[in-house]
């Protein structure tokens, strides 16, 4: 059996304890044709710059291309996030000692292991969701190819966890000392959902959390895996050098703000994309039915209705963080990593920002995703969009919001809806 084929099967299982794979793939089919359409993303723009010496990369010894990416796609360093289950492509590189390391920003995702043969990228791509690559480690010269994965990626970034569309996936589980997961002890898929004590399960974490409690910074046995833990040693850490040598990466920092940001992230991304797609699609089963039931141009059809309702209603909830875990006391970072991300969105004519953190009682001092505000977003079909702001703006001026939106106070609601209608000139297009 080829090591490819072995990776195949043990990527399937660990998927298999998290959600079921889907069946076949609808994004491959028309109107999205997953695999066939040409990416425009930040990953694809790059390699199109290399190609025309717009751009170089450099190599370096003992991060390859790694800190150069992350310069020419401005991830920033503090993002560092570090995961030491073997729970991704390059699992043989992946342990306690040398856990992969994850950077990102708004649009990119990437992945680096200790002596790796690649760095692994996802990017979010406004039309066809999540497009994977990877990019050799070895020094291939200033304009190296990043090259686009189609089928591998897929067998866990494709499935009920990812929203039925090629997406973003962050889990929790317990690992042994060589961070093999304990499956017998389960695993989860972890969002800004997911309550605190139940995150980070084969993650290493920095900063202080107060009494909280959660499962980065823990190894056991199986046995104990199954029975209560005790994660005393792995709380408030704000340190990670007596677990592995922190001089072999960028930082010594897994930031515990750069995670939450990062599993909220995930969320929001993956709805964004289930709402592109369903449009699409809706629109063009519509068009092919009213062609064969001989319908006039355009009609439409009670099912394109639902299936626009529906995906607008799911991005509205996550936009809007419902079902958000509370925090019971202030986290705090170590990175520097809540500092960049605060300094880096709009702000309106009150000095406010949707990337206000307020990480004392939930993230957010103002309810909202910022990645309203992204490209992804704003790059939905013009009847999605519009969809989801109206819905939005209904939300926003209900006296009393449906029990769904019961965690918004009164003033969280005027200050949402007073910054979007400064920075998102279509949302305050949809006042009532």
């Amino acid at each position: 059996m080829t090591c490819r084929r072995t990776l195949f099967l043990l990527l399937s299982l660990l998927c298999q304890t998290s959600g079921p794979l889907p069946a076949q793939d609808d994004f491959e089919d028309p109107p999205i044709e997953y695999s066939r359409s040409t990416p425009d993303n930040a990953v694809s723009r790059l390699q199109q710059r290399l190609q025309n010496q717009q751009s170089q990369l450099t190599w370096d010894p003992e991060f390859g291309y790694l800190k150069s990416v992350l310069h020419e796609l401005q991830i920033p360093v503090q993002s560092q996030s570090l995961v030491f289950s073997k729970t991704s492509l390059q699992l043989r590189r992946i342990s306690p000692r040398t856990p992969r390391a994850l950077y990102f920003n708004d649009d990119v995702y990437l992945g680096f292991c200790q002596q790796g043969d690649v760095l692994e990228l996802s990017a979010v791509d406004p039309l066809l969701g999540t497009v994977f690559y990877t990019l050799s480690q070895q020094d291939s010269g200033p304009a190296p190819a990043f090259v686009r994965n189609t089928d591998n990626c897929l067998v866990c970034h494709s499935s009920s966890r990812t929203d039925g569309v090629p997406g973003h996936l962050a889990r929790s589980l317990l690992t042994d000392r060589s961070g093999q997961p304990l499956l017998s002890a389960g695993s989860r898929n972890v969002n800004h959902t997911t309550p605190v004590p139940d995150r980070w399960g084969g993650w290493y974490v920095t900063g202080t959390h107060g009494n909280q409690k959660h499962l980065g910074n823990l190894i056991v046995t199986e046995a104990e895996a199954n029975g209560p833990l005790d994660n005393t040693k792995g709380l408030n850490r704000t340190s990670l050098t007596d677990l592995f040598p922190t001089s072999r990466y960028l930082t010594g920092h897994s930031d515990i703000v750069a995670l939450m940001i990062l599993e909220h992230q995930i969320l929001v991304h993956n709805r964004i994309t289930r709402a592109s797609f369903a449009v699409r699609e809706a629109l063009h089963y519509e068009t092919t039915m009213n062609a064969t039931l001989q319908n006039p141009a355009g009609t439409r059809l009670e099912s394109t209705t639902r299936r626009i309702s529906s995906a607008a209603d799911k991005l509205v909830e996550a936009l809007l963080l419902c079902d958000e875990a509370p925090l019971t006391a202030t986290m705090t970072g170590t990175s520097g990593f809540a500092e960049h991300f605060a300094a880096t969105g709009p702000r309106d004519s009150q000095g406010r920002s949707l990337r206000d953190l307020d990480m004392q009682t939930r993230m957010f001092r103002y309810p909202c995703s910022y990645l309203i505000l992204s490209p992804a977003f704003q790059a939905l079909h013009p009847e999605m969009k519009s969809a989801v702001l109206t819905r939005l703006q209904n939300v926003l001026t209900e006296p009393t919001p449906a029990p769904r939106y019961s965690h918004l106070s009164a003033t969280d609601r005027q200050n949402i809806r007073e910054i979007l209608s400064e920075l998102l000139p279509e949302f305050a297009a949809t006042t009532r």
